[in-house]
């Protein structure tokens, strides 16, 4: 009597989680020192990674030499995705920021589960999406948002603001020169906020390899006026009296382009971060 011949298909209980958190058939786990490289721009595309640990800065160089900071990744992040796509080359690099532990998923690995498994093509198209919404948001801060605002805006994306109601969150500590090229300003003006930002008790240096942000740095992102106790204009006070330095290239951040109005306050705190 011929065997009944077994169907191809998903797996009974197949876990997304539990695939992107074990080693198996084209899936190694890997680790990289802080400041290590991951991968390079221009090198060819090997498969894509799941962070499991740590942070990750993803970066890109014009022909001209000048580098530009995309994101920093955190636990559950996947990136160098492209491969998926048809691109034989990364576009961008990727750098370790801190000590991590990542997931290596081979291309031909990750196109048969997610073939298999609609839960994991579900996962990922997930991620995908809040990514690409993610990458819209920047712009419009670009686009209508002071460097300030900017800078407390991307401080609060990676302390995970609004996580479980917590009130005081921490990054490890990032160079000016990094966060600069984040929120796409000069070194100097990063400082100059930075100051202002401690010494009203938004951010906390004092914590060994960490930065702890404070959730009232939230009121910088919300109101129009610059980061002052109660939104006043202080006056007596050195700090508060001089400017930031200036954009070169950029217009003045009282002549930028006009936001459309913030949604209503009861809105404006589930929803200031996305926009």
């Amino acid at each position: 009597m011929q065997k009944p011949i077994k169907s191809i298909g998903k797996t009974p209980n197949f876990n997304p989680e539990a695939f992107l958190s074990t080693i198996g058939k084209g899936r190694d786990m890997v680790s990289f020192k802080k400041k290590k490289p991951i991968f390079a721009q221009g090198e060819p595309v090997d498969g894509l990674f799941f962070i499991q640990k740590g942070r990750v800065r993803l970066s890109v160089v014009s022909e001209g030499g000048k580098e530009a900071t995309l994101g920093i990744l955190d636990g559950g992040d996947f990136f160098g995705e492209g491969g998926l796509t048809g691109q034989s080359l990364r576009m961008s690099s990727a750098t370790a920021v801190t000590d991590c532990v990542l997931l290596h998923v081979e291309k031909k690995a990750m196109m048969t589960a997610m073939n298999l498994e609609p839960k994991l093509s579900a996962l990922f198209v997930k991620y995908l999406l809040k990514r690409n919404t993610r990458y819209q948001d920047d712009l419009v801060d670009q686009l209508f948002n002071s460097s300030e605002k900017r800078l407390a805006r991307v401080l609060l994306l990676m302390a995970h603001f609004g996580a479980e109601g917590v009130s005081e969150m921490s990054v490890p500590k990032l160079s000016q020169e990094l966060l600069a090229e984040m929120v796409g300003t000069t070194r100097s003006r990063v400082n100059f906020f930075m100051n202002r930002f401690r010494k009203l008790g938004f951010i906390n240096y004092d914590t060994g390899n960490t930065l702890q942000v404070n959730s009232s740095l939230l009121n910088v992102v919300l109101h129009d006026e610059s980061a002052t106790p109660d939104g006043a204009k202080p006056s007596g006070h050195a700090h508060f009296a001089l400017e930031p330095p200036v954009e070169p290239g950029e217009p003045p951040d009282n002549e930028r382009a006009k936001r459309p109005p913030l949604p209503s306050p009861d809105r404006r705190r589930s929803s200031v971060l996305r926009a």
